[in-house]
This record gives structure tokens, C-alpha cells and sequence, in this order.
């Protein structure tokens, strides 16, 4: 079995599953030169999501099994009610060598160790989609036998794909609904942004190009100075000038409190499905 750490050139890791978000992590690792597309290992049932793996130059197999064979460092990025059985087929190939890092929405930590062998690395990752261009924000969970060694090695792979913090598990289905959610909640905002400016006269590419960029511009200026946003907001906001109509107009329609209320609801969505 290949070792989790050593030279990033050398370093296989494997993936339980092919959807989109196993696709991004490995996409992002990848990219930024962590781990060799050749080195990647990534399993499903069909050849649907594992071409996407092979376009990476990555390699696949339908065998779960042999990922646990070839990779000590493992992600299971597979729907969280097939975990357990995959889980159960895998256990005999799981030793003390293995780091298992689930992406599975839902499923705690308490759950993952006891469907593994006893003393098993475990962490629990919530990541979001924008992990596929490098600028994904992902939080990580340790179970109890993840020593600060294993926490560091993943954490140092995903912030490739990244900003990667660790959190208690409490605070995972939060970010579920502030971050994972939180795409799709951006994605409606941009889009709204770009059809103000379609309403207009402005033609639809570019009213949506430059709002994507407003958005992109305006988290990289928050993340680098490290303000608060109600500064930055500030700042752009003159005595009787565009923003402040356009503010008041945001404020009545009921965007601050909408957004709120849209974080919280994903959270208990996100907290529901951990208790099923």
C-alpha cells in the first residue's frame, strides 16, 4: 500500500465515489500540482461519473475494495444513505495505515467509526462545488483517533482546492447551509444582479460577466483585508449617491432577512438529514 504522505509527486489517493464533488477535490489536487493524475484512484459502480476521473488522467475501477488496497488516504464522496453498505464492504480492506476522510452530507463522525474497524482515522469534510477552480471553502472534523499529523497532511492537500478550516462537528452542518448551500444562493443573487442591468439596456453576457466579477472582486478585497463587510459596504456608500437608492431598495424587498432566513433553513435541512 502506498503511503498517504511523502512527495506529492508519489502520493496516491484514492475516491469512493464520482459525483461532482469527488470530481472537484481531485480536480483541484491535481491542478495545483499536490498529487499526479496518475496516482489517483477512483471508484463507481458504472463508468458514468468515473470518465470524468479518466479525462483528469486519472485512474478508476468498479472496485471499491482496491481503492482501500491502493490508497491509504481515502475520501468517500459517495450519497450519504449508500455510505453504510459501502462502508461495510470496505471494512476488512481498512487498516490502522488508512486515513478516511468522508465527504457524505449528514453522516457523523460517531456513525463513520462505528461502521469502520476500531481506532480508525476518521475525518468529516464539508466542502462546496467551487473547489473545482481552486477557490472552494471547506471545513474539516476529526474523529477521535485523528491525530493532529493526519489533520495537517489533508488540510495541506485541500488547500489547494481552497480555504480549509477545522471546526468542531457541531459547526459542519452550518457550513453546510452557509457554504454548500451558500453556492446556490450566490448563484441567484448574481443572477439577479446581471437582470437589473439587462432591464436596463445592458445586453445579457456582459450584465452577467461584470456581475460575476463584482462578486469575485468583492470577496477577494474582504478575504485580503480581512474587513468586516458593513466597512467595505461603507466605503462604496456616498451621501446621497446610486448605492445608498440601491441599498434601501435591497433593505425593503427583504434581502438581508431572506438570506438569513435561507442559511438557517439549510442548516436544519442539513441537521434533519444527520439525524435520519
Amino acid at each position: 500500500m502506498a503511503a498517504a504522505a511523502g512527495e506529492p509527486g508519489s502520493r496516491r489517493v484514492g475516491f469512493v465515489g464520482a459525483g461532482r464533488m469527488a470530481e472537484a477535490i481531485a480536480h483541484g489536487l491535481i491542478r495545483a500540482g499536490k498529487v499526479e493524475a496518475c496516482h489517483v484512484l477512483a471508484s463507481a459502480p458504472t463508468d458514468r461519473n468515473l470518465c470524468h476521473f479518466q479525462a483528469l488522467g486519472c485512474q478508476t475501477t468498479h472496485s471499491n475494495p482496491e481503492v482501500l488496497q491502493s490508497c491509504s488516504l481515502v475520501f468517500f464522496a459517495t450519497k450519504p444513505h449508500v455510505l453504510p453498505a459501502v462502508l461495510a464492504e470496505v471494512a476488512h480492506a481498512v487498516t490502522p495505515e488508512h486515513i478516511v476522510v468522508s465527504v457524505a452530507a449528514g453522516v457523523s463522525l460517531s456513525a463513520l467509526e462505528e461502521l469502520l474497524p476500531p481506532a480508525t482515522r476518521v475525518l468529516r469534510l464539508s466542502p462546496n462545488l467551487p473547489c473545482v477552480v481552486q477557490e472552494g471553502a471547506m471545513v474539516l472534523a476529526r474523529g477521535c483517533h485523528a491525530r493532529n499529523s493526519e489533520v495537517e497532511l489533508v488540510r495541506s492537500l485541500l488547500e489547494a482546492c481552497g480555504q480549509c478550516e477545522e471546526v468542531p462537528e457541531a459547526q459542519v452542518d452550518i457550513h453546510t447551509g452557509l457554504s454548500g448551500s451558500g453556492v446556490a444562493f450566490v448563484c441567484l443573487f448574481s443572477e439577479a444582479l446581471a437582470e437589473g442591468a439587462v432591464k436596463m439596456g445592458m445586453p445579457s453576457g456582459l450584465a452577467h460577466r461584470i456581475a460575476a466579477q463584482t462578486l469575485l472582486g468583492t470577496a477577494k478585497t474582504l478575504l485580503q483585508q480581512g474587513r468586516h463587510p458593513a466597512l467595505l459596504r461603507t466605503d462604496v456608500c456616498t451621501p446621497g449617491g446610486t448605492t445608498v437608492y440601491g441599498l434601501h431598495a435591497l433593505e425593503r424587498g427583504g434581502l438581508r432577512a431572506a438570506t438569513m432566513s435561507a442559511v438557517e433553513a439549510a442548516t436544519c435541512r442539513a441537521r434533519e438529514l444527520s439525524r435520519k
